[in-house]
């Protein structure tokens, strides 16, 4: 049945007292229910990026083919295997020292997106190559209002070298606008809200957390609007309004009581800026609301997520390890230290079924967000005692490229060949990045 009404614009946005709060997709905004309307709904790419390596003999799945089954470390994602493939045999072979002496951790991060093999430097004359997710950005951020959004968990450290010979640069991010310059990582789940909804302006943390004590939110401001628009749809639409606003609101108070906790602290260890979960498992979970609100109102549609930064020393004492993930990663063949860092990893995929199902149960037109989007998650090290970069870990989600199989592609296939596979699958004409030599052939939805 055609539908006649006449289409909510897609720009749509509550405002009040100076505030505007984008809208998620409404059938509203659909002019007509037919295929070619839902076909137009945007895609997005989504980059999961896990630290230090991966210890492949948890991960890897036994058997290729359809209907393989899961390893130890992708156990926490059963739940999904309908939404995700996974991609074994890839390699950056830019990423290996190439007479540059020692520093993987450096190379293997800066050519993680990029496929460039990184200047060895120190100082300012870094030089790497644009990264995938930039050029994504660059065909879909005129249609957003960010064209793209770079988040983390570990704050970056602001020393001239991190790895042997590398700048810090080179570990503390993964997007990179050119070749010279390098897009820093968001770690505090207030700023990014603030990027998100406004308030990024106000010049220091003290006039925030006022501004914050003024107004209990900024749903506050809009509810008038919000009320009118609510007369204007129908009752699907006003349901999802309803979970949309309630989703903000959630957040609110969880940034509100991190805040909160942090100050109360009063601990010179943890000088950190307000909003900074004490937990890492609810600063994990905090930031990846955040990133599916970024892209249920289509504020971006391009996001990158890194768990944790190259060389971290982060330690997990939540899963009984104390011990510090990167030094843990040159585990020498130690059992008990593979046993943690299998633990750790598996950690990370828990976070990553966390992102799946947060992105499964967001509607976006009749579907879900996950239908959407191609999700790319892994680390840019295999096996981290050999930092090997020729045995990389790869994971595809998403709607639109073919799930729930163990591909294995011929030994040391560019990294590169799947971000083209990813980038045609979104719609954009790439040919070649970085060393790529083709799209991954059994991919296609």
């Amino acid at each position: 049945m055609m539908v006649t009404r006449s289409a909510l614009s897609r720009r749509t946005l509550l405002r009040g007292l100076g505030t505007t709060l984008a809208l998620p997709l409404l059938e509203a905004m659909l002019p007509t229910a037919n295929a070619a309307a839902l076909a137009s709904r945007p895609k997005r790419l989504q980059i999961f990026y896990t630290p230090n390596g991966m210890i492949m003999g948890g991960y890897t799945p036994t058997a290729a083919g359809r209907n393989y089954p899961l390893s130890p470390t992708l156990a926490p994602l059963e739940a999904h295997r309908q939404h995700f493939s996974v991609v074994s045999g890839l390699a950056h072979y830019n990423a290996n020292a190439l007479g540059d002496g020692p520093g993987s951790h450096g190379r293997s991060c800066g050519a993680y997106l990029t496929g460039a093999h990184p200047r060895r430097t120190e100082g300012f004359d870094l030089h790497c190559g644009i990264s995938f997710d930039q050029v994504v950005a660059q065909q879909f951020g005129e249609a957003t209002q960010l064209a793209s959004l770079e988040l983390g968990i570990d704050p970056p450290s602001l020393m001239g070298s991190c790895d042997v010979g590398y700048s810090c640069t080179y570990t503390n991010s993964l997007s990179w606008r050119s070749p010279t310059v390098a897009l820093p990582v968001t770690v505090n789940p207030r700023d990014v809200f603030e990027r998100l909804f406004g308030d990024g302006d106000t010049p220091d943390e003290h006039s925030r957390m006022v501004q914050l004590k003024r107004r209990a939110s900024i749903l506050d401001f809009v509810r008038e609007d919000a009320a009118r628009l609510s007369g204007r749809v129908g009752s699907n639409d006003r349901r999802k309004l309803d979970e949309y606003l309630e989703s903000i609101r959630d957040i609110e108070r969880r940034i509100q009581k991190a805040g909160a906790a942090t100050r109360q602290a009063g601990s010179p260890q943890l000088d950190r800026p307000a909003g900074i979960p004490e937990s890492y498992h609810d600063h994990v979970r905090l930031m990846i609301d955040l990133q599916v609100l970024a892209l249920q109102t289509d504020m971006t549609r391009v996001c990158s997520f890194m768990l944790g930064r190259e060389l971290s020393n982060r330690t997990y004492p939540e899963i009984g390890v104390p011990d510090s993930h990167h030094m843990l990663s040159h585990h020498g063949g130690d059992p008990d230290k593979i046993a943690k860092l299998r633990r750790i990893n598996t950690l990370h995929m828990q976070q990553f079924a966390y992102y799946l199902e947060r992105m499964r149960a967001t509607p976006d037109g009749d579907g879900s967000l996950l239908d959407r989007t191609v999700v790319l998650a892994g680390s840019s090290l295999g096996e981290p005692n050999e930092h090997d970069n020729m045995n990389l870990p790869a994971i595809v989600a998403g709607g639109l490229l073919a799930t729930n199989q163990h591909l294995v592609l011929p030994k040391h296939t560019p990294m590169c060949n799947l971000m083209v596979t990813i980038a045609q699958a979104l719609d954009i004409p790439l040919q070649q990045f970085g060393d790529s030599t083709s799209a991954v052939n059994g991919l296609s939805a």
